[in-house]
């Protein structure tokens, strides 16, 4: 399909908008932005579907209580103090997950409910109080991560074009701390594995209609920085054979304000999988240790600027996290551990210059999916201080 195509669906809605002079702030690139942050995710919040709702479901729309969608997957509402908190702890950017896809009230022009716009602004501007920098991107939008076809491609683009649109045109006059993240984990239900050929086309797309109407609003959002994604945010599929295209920017911004995400819960039989309750070399001898260590993962974070950092692109690890995971008369030594890698982790990223946001879903115990840090239930209080620390003796390393 080509560009002027997905363009002309949208272009007379465009002619509408209103655009405030782009506010006089220094224009960072997407290195500057990302150099030296080290951020935490609100997972599990605004990208929840709305209650009742079945969270895989594709369909568009505003249901009843959609406003109470944060609070749909369990979690409390949202505070000024969650993202003090956050600040206090060290960080110094969140990244917000949102779902739109039920939040929509006209889907021919994938209009966004004012009250979930204002609640979404609301949250960024804790955030930008806090002096945090921002992403906000589209998460759980089933209708677009789940049909990475051909025959939902021309569909997609123009819904894509049209949500971008209104996202960009209410941000347009932010400053450029918010940062758009175009799409999450694009993939197939229930398959994680090595796209079709057709699938790649498909985010290569989706990143390529993303970047054009963003830029297309004006304003700040002529230079800010847009983060484009991997195959179901999966490096593997961008690294090698061509898989990812860099999009087209426009002309004058070259690389210079673009990033690439991918998610990095790697080693999965370690970080994410609870197959091994230890890694790296210094903890070989204490149990059953992943095959994949320190070795692995820096010569992984060398092929990343290789292959993006060399040709001026930022780097985003979006997501990442190791899972909490107890044993008997060993759990000490496991979050020793799990300190160990998030030291070596957010050091080595920010020594290339990528920014990390370490996922926290606020889920406490021991298994998978267990990737909870502070305790939104408990006023914020730090449950998995191991994490913390080796976060935050990370980011004092660099």
């Amino acid at each position: 399909m080509k560009r002027n195509k997905i363009l002309s669906a949208w272009h007379s809605l465009l002619a509408m908008v209103v655009v405030l002079p782009a506010t006089a702030l220094a224009q960072p690139t997407s290195k500057e932005w990302n150099a030296q942050v080290v951020g935490w995710n609100l997972g599990n919040q605004l990208e929840c579907s709305a209650p009742g709702q079945d969270g895989e479901t594709m369909a568009i729309g505003n249901p009843d209580n959609s406003i109470k969608a944060e609070t749909a997957w369990g979690n409390p509402v949202v505070t000024k103090k969650v993202i003090k908190a956050v600040k206090e702890a060290g960080f110094n950017a969140v990244r917000i997950p949102i779902r739109w896809q039920c939040h929509i009230t006209n889907p021919m022009a994938m209009s966004i409910d004012k009250a979930w716009m204002a609640r979404v602004k609301e949250i960024v501007n804790w955030c930008l109080s806090n002096d945090l920098k921002v992403i906000i991107n589209t998460h759980h939008d089933k209708w677009l991560e789940g049909r990475p076809t051909n025959e939902y491609k021309e569909e997609n683009n123009q819904k894509l074009a049209l949500l971008w649109l209104n996202i960009a045109s209410e941000f347009a006059n932010y400053d450029y701390r918010v940062a758009f993240a175009g799409t999450n984990e694009v993939h197939i239900k229930d398959n994680w594995g090595k796209p079709e050929a057709e699938n790649l086309v498909v985010q290569n797309s989706y990143n390529q209609t993303f970047v054009d109407v963003v830029r297309a609003t004006g304003g700040n959002n002529l230079k800010r920085h847009l983060i484009v994604q991997t195959y179901v945010c999966n490096p593997d599929f961008g690294l090698y054979n061509g898989d990812f295209i860099i999009p087209t920017d426009v002309e004058g911004n070259g690389n210079n304000y673009m990033s690439v995400e991918f998610h990095y819960y790697t080693p999965w039989d370690y970080a994410g999988e609870c197959k091994y309750n230890f890694w790296g070399e210094p903890y070989k001898d204490k149990g059953e240790a992943s095959p994949n260590d320190e070795k692995t993962m820096t010569e992984f974070f060398d092929k990343v600027v290789n292959t993006w950092g060399n040709k001026g692109l930022g780097v985003v690890m979006g997501e990442w996290g190791v899972t909490d995971r107890q044993k008997a008369g060993k759990t000490d030594l496991i979050h020793e551990n799990m300190t160990y890698y998030c030291r070596f982790l957010v050091s080595e990223a920010m020594k290339r210059g990528f920014s990390t946001f370490i996922w926290d879903n606020n889920n406490f115990g021991s298994g998978p999916e267990h990737f909870g840090i502070f305790d939104r239930r408990a006023g914020m209080r730090v449950k998995a201080d191991w994490v913390l620390k080796g976060i935050m003796e990370g980011k004092a390393l660099r």
